[in-house]
């Protein structure tokens, strides 16, 4: 299977130097729990505001703005927009994509993965549905002829470990089982998209630095049928000025079926988050933040690895608390601390690392 990747390439006009793009800020590690806004992006959510506050709302704009996103994500992902699903949480969307889960089947989870996706599918006990759980190392090998979804985040929230996405998909594929993963902690520094799995689902806050409170889904080609849009409403239709009341509210043909309402306050600003990775050279983005996350590995005597995110035992929390009152803003899950780099670090946030740990 194809593996697609985020954006095209650097737009005219729009800056390599990533860090220009955000508002100048030091020692914020945290892009694995929340991004920051770009420039572009406060500009959209304080003109969303301020027309607000004016009486000046215009609903049809705004559902015009949403449809840009949906496109902008299916540029990221690799997929047709009529394949993208516009939702607000990744919990409420695994929640419709266990509807296709049979009664009775196993669905195979990773061990420790970010409990939105995996708890929606222990909600299905009532139905016989057993989830087991392997280490995402051992995902791959731990299919067998009984599973019949594999549901992993691409990459692990608690540790920064990518999966080995196209062994576990060979896998699911040679015993029919079909793929649910989760690109919240990849897409916006990873490029790989979706289109080698059968559905996907992505919260935009982190990685991709939107707003907090857009969410997105997509279901390959054939399997919209497969899913029951449990939350359907008056924008799960093709035309939504005309499925606003009873009596007529048809379904959208393709996966539009699954969208929610969408938060109008982060239309705005969820459009340009998106609109600026869509402009980026994605392998310079990946090279980027990867290239910082070695240099701290190298700092911290770990060796060299492919993720975006560094972690390290600190059950105690003391490198956390010397992180933090050194000014950076970092994170611990797990009994780890956890630090990440993206589009605003730069080597002087390594630096500044290096400098609140001793090294």
């Amino acid at each position: 299977m194809s593996t697609s990747t985020m954006g095209s390439g650097t737009a005219a006009g729009v800056s390599t130097d990533f860090a220009s793009h955000f508002p100048e800020t030091r020692g914020y590690l945290s892009a694995c729990t929340g991004g920051l806004p770009s420039h572009a992006t406060l500009a959209a959510s304080r003109e969303f505001h301020d027309s607000w506050a004016s009486g000046a709302l215009d609903a049809r704009a705004i559902g015009d703005s949403a449809e840009r996103t949906r496109e902008l994500y299916a540029q990221l992902v690799g997929m047709p927009a009529e394949r993208v699903a516009l939702g607000s949480q990744v919990s409420q969307i695994v929640s419709i994509i266990a509807t296709a889960v049979p009664d009775g089947a196993e669905v195979l989870c990773a061990a420790g993965d970010f409990s939105s996706l995996t708890h929606p599918f222990e909600q299905l006990a009532a139905r016989g549905v057993r989830v087991r759980y392997a280490p995402v190392a051992e995902l791959a090998e731990a299919v067998t002829p009984e599973t019949a979804l594999v549901a992993f985040s691409l990459v692990q929230s608690a540790t920064g470990v990518v999966a080995d996405h196209a062994a576990i998909v060979a896998a699911a594929s040679a015993v029919g089982a079909r793929t649910c993963v989760d690109l919240t902690q990849s897409l916006g520094w990873l490029p790989i998209g979706a289109a080698s799995f059968d559905y996907t689902v992505c919260h935009a806050y982190k990685w991709l630095c939107a707003p907090r409170g857009t969410a997105f889904l997509t279901v390959r080609e054939g399997l919209d049928d497969s899913l029951t849009p449990l939350a359907a409403g008056w924008c799960s239709a093709d035309d939504v000025w005309a499925s606003c009341y009873a009596g007529h509210t048809p379904l959208a043909a393709s996966a539009g079926r699954f969208d929610l309402s969408p938060l109008w306050p982060l239309v705005a600003g969820t459009e340009a988050a998106l609109a600026l990775f869509a402009a980026l050279d994605p392998a310079a983005v990946h090279d980027h933040a990867v290239g910082l996350a070695n240099a701290a590995r190298s700092m911290l005597e770990m060796p060299s690895g492919n993720s975006a995110i560094v972690t390290w035992a600190d059950a105690s929390g003391t490198d956390l608390a010397a992180m933090q009152a050194a000014g950076i803003v970092a994170s611990g899950r797990a009994g780890n601390a956890r630090v990440a780099f993206h589009l605003w670090n730069t080597e002087e946030d390594v630096a500044m690392l290096a400098g609140a740990l001793g090294r």
